[in-house]
């Protein structure tokens, strides 16, 4: 097993690894860029670009410097632990156990999908740590109170500005009241394509020790 530390910024998460902080991004089908990795004794060859986004385009488009992304092509193949509260992040080859609520994953293109319930109607939704909110594509997202603009980014689309609300989801026995935007047409039609109705960001890793275990399909929430 292998720790680094967490870092919490402009409401992304990040990993310090050889003073290098990489964005956190299940996500992201693929990792990008300055150099390529080693993570608990595995090297990973890893492209400057995902899309035509480098680490230097993330970095303006997050407001901190970033060496890049590490996506679901990496961290698919360990046992990965994420604790905010402790600021620390662990991986392993090896299965790690971790008491909690489990729950079940399956995986559109190497990105997890895990199940939540809106208005008791239950909702396969894209789990993504990189995403600063979660989205809701569906029409009834504007009958929640209303939240304000932001700004956000995706690969191959850029920053783009959406209108948020207030909607309560059901995780597991949790529930969470997050705020979620609608993307983009290009990017809701890519939500269809993998049978998926939204995003759940990473507001989810704040209250939870969060252990996400992709080759056995299943998240632990302690």
């Amino acid at each position: 097993m292998q720790e680094f530390r967490l870092i919490i910024e402009k409401d992304h998460l990040f990993i310090d690894i050889d003073g290098r902080n990489w964005l956190l991004d299940t996500g992201a089908p693929r990792s990008f860029g300055v150099c390529d990795l080693e993570i608990d004794g595995q090297s990973f060859s890893i492209h400057t670009n995902y899309m035509g986004l480098t680490a230097d385009q993330l970095s303006e488009f997050v407001g901190y410097k970033t060496a890049g992304i590490i996506g679901a092509d990496v961290l698919n193949q360990f046992d990965v632990v994420i604790d905010t509260f402790n600021a620390q992040i662990s991986f392993s080859l090896e299965e790690i156990h971790l008491d909690g609520e489990v729950l079940s994953l399956t995986h559109f293109m190497g990105i997890p999908i895990i199940k939540v319930s809106i208005n008791d109607i239950d909702s396969p939704m894209f789990f993504d740590t990189g995403a600063q909110i979660s989205y809701y594509h569906n029409d009834s997202l504007k009958l929640f109170p209303s939240l304000g603009h932001i700004t956000d980014f995706f690969p191959g689309i850029g920053q783009f500005q959406t209108e948020t609300y207030q909607v309560n989801v059901q995780l597991g026995n949790s529930t969470y009241d997050l705020s979620c935007g609608s993307l983009p047409e290009l990017l809701g039609m890519t939500l269809k394509m993998a049978g998926v109705d939204g995003i759940i960001g990473n507001a989810v890793l704040k209250s939870h020790v969060v252990g996400y275990f992709a080759r056995r399909q299943i998240v632990v929430l302690a």
